[in-house]
């Protein structure tokens, strides 16, 4: 099978040689420009100042957390990187295309994409109280947004040889959500993407999924069925008998964006303290 011919593309027949980036121990993202969408708070902030210790300049991509965007880029260039922030409506082509067009003309060309933003449905605490408002919102953040930025970046990236792309989705790809089934049918969905960006933009750019579960944050902790009761119930049901922290899961997602993993694209790591591993 030939991908390119699939994509009406010329066929790539020669053997392509991987090139790790060169580094100091410590700094795999050195010199490299990233960009994070949903980085003006919690995880996405998290991961931007991640991606800075080792050495990334970074783009801190917001759609309302403005002031919470301004902090974390100030706190990349206490650092010593360079920062800077834009906002974007990830639902709107437009405006998405516009963010790219924007950041490589006053940043540089990105060499790392981390697409974090996403839509948890966290107001809604049963299946029961699914509505077409609720599902229409997870959909676009999580499926049409990360099909845009990826879209838009990715193909920058391929025109330069190079890139790694990372998707947050969940491990509700194997448990599913009886609380919001949109929300896993669009983490479903952004796996699909994965695949398929992986696909579309080899050899050159890798895309691949980072999976996490609970998580303890601000926005679980703080749901009306997070009760003790329920938190303990998942504890027992983890083998590693414990709830996962954003900073347990940022090295992940750097694992799959650095050249660590040079060897691997559309693949899909799943790190929830085994709560989904079969027969856990």
């Amino acid at each position: 099978m030939s991908w390119g011919t699939l994509a009406g593309e010329k066929r790539i027949e020669t053997e392509i040689e991987a090139k790790p980036r060169e580094h100091p121990p410590g700094l795999r993202f050195l010199g490299a420009n990233a960009l994070v969408t949903g980085a003006g708070r919690g995880f996405g902030s998290l991961i931007a100042r991640s991606l800075a210790l080792e050495g990334a300049n970074v783009v801190v991509a917001f759609n309302t957390s403005k002031e919470g965007a301004e902090k974390v880029a100030e706190e990349v260039r206490k650092i010593g990187r360079r920062s800077m922030t834009v906002k974007a409506d990830i639902t709107k082509w437009n405006e998405v295309r516009e963010m790219a067009e924007r950041v490589w003309s006053e940043f540089g060309p990105i060499d790392v994409l981390i697409n974090n933003s996403g839509d948890v449905s966290s107001k809604q605490m049963s299946w029961r109280q699914i509505s077409e408002e609720a599902i229409d919102q997870t959909l676009a953040v999580d499926i049409k947004g990360t099909l845009f930025v990826t879209h838009e970046v990715g193909s920058r990236m391929l025109v330069r040889k190079s890139g790694a792309i990372v998707n947050v989705a969940s491990n509700v790809i194997v448990t599913g959500s009886p609380r919001a089934p949109q929300y896993a049918a669009s983490k479903y969905g952004v796996i699909g993407l994965t695949k398929s960006y992986a696909l579309a933009f080899s050899p050159w750019v890798r895309v691949n999924a980072a999976c996490p579960g609970y998580m303890d944050t601000e926005t679980t902790t703080k749901r009306p069925d997070w009760t003790p009761e329920r938190r303990k119930w998942i504890v027992d049901h983890t083998p590693l008998k414990r709830i996962g922290k954003p900073e347990h899961i940022v090295p992940v997602v750097l694992f799959l964006a650095s050249d660590d993993a040079i060897h691997m694209t559309g693949n899909i790591v799943i790190a929830d303290g085994g709560f989904s591993m079969p027969g856990a």
